[in-house]
């Protein structure tokens, strides 16, 4: 299993740590691999987009509605976190419904 998000994130950490055996992978130093962020967009839509973030609060107004994957390329903080991977499936966030379909508690 796979966790991208960024090292410095407390729920990531928190993924992490429920999860053992898992990868985190920081989306700001290593990036995505090639199509899962096309991938996770077609699944998530505009949920994939964290519009609550600092990153996007310090957005303009013209840059905040530019295209959302190329926002996420440019910024990869804006992207909700957790993105979480398992066997090509896809969990977005760490909410209770997430650890449910992931059996953590």
């Amino acid at each position: 299993m796979k966790i991208y998000g960024l090292k410095n994130c407390d729920t990531c950490r928190k993924a992490l740590k429920s999860m053992e055996g898992s990868l985190m992978v920081d989306i700001r130093t290593d990036g995505m691999p090639e199509g899962l962020l096309e991938q996770a967009y077609a699944q998530f839509g505009s949920k994939l987009l964290n519009t609550r973030s600092t990153t996007w609060r310090g957005l303009s107004e013209e840059e905040r509605g530019g295209e959302p994957l190329a926002l996420l390329r440019a910024h990869p903080a804006l992207m909700k976190r957790p993105l979480i991977e398992r066997d090509g499936e896809l969990f977005l966030g760490w909410d209770q419904n997430t650890r449910a379909a992931l059996g953590v508690s």
